[in-house]
């Protein structure tokens, strides 16, 4: 099973397990901060630091799934792409790329993640660095 497979099925599981509390995170009053798994975006962020790889990947994919609402993310993400563990580069390239053009200070890590050892990553990152700003990667 390729490092893509694996990210991709930890994602449809985290997914799914939080079915549920992706309908209320869609739901944000005005002027409140976005949630995931009844936990804000900044309790979220602070995971991005947290010692345990699976935590920093966890807290990359439910970044992700909150869209461009997760913009204040970006500094800490693109720190994550400097990571020695592959998931979090990955994770974090994915979720670079789920919250789209407001991510535009991140390009240059991307584009420097681009070739990765990692072929899955590298593509993660000419992914996301896609959705961002609407150009195709070499």
């Amino acid at each position: 099973m390729t490092f893509a497979r694996i990210a991709r099925l930890a994602l449809l599981l985290l997914l799914a397990a939080a079915a549920p509390a992706m309908a209320q995170s869609k739901k944000k009053a005005k002027g409140s901060e976005p949630t995931f798994d009844n936990r804000t975006l900044t309790e979220w962020i602070g995971d991005l630091t947290a010692a345990a790889p699976y935590t920093r990947v966890a807290a990359a994919y439910a970044i992700a799934s909150m869209g461009p609402d997760g913009a204040p993310a970006v500094p800490k993400l693109t720190e994550n792409l400097k990571s020695d563990q592959p998931t979090v580069r990955y994770s974090s390239a994915l979720a670079l790329g789920e919250i789209g053009p407001v991510a535009a200070a991140a390009v240059p890590d991307l584009k420097a993640l681009t070739e990765d050892r990692n072929d899955d990553i590298a593509h993660m990152a000419r992914k996301s660095l896609k959705k961002i700003t609407g150009e195709v990667s070499e």
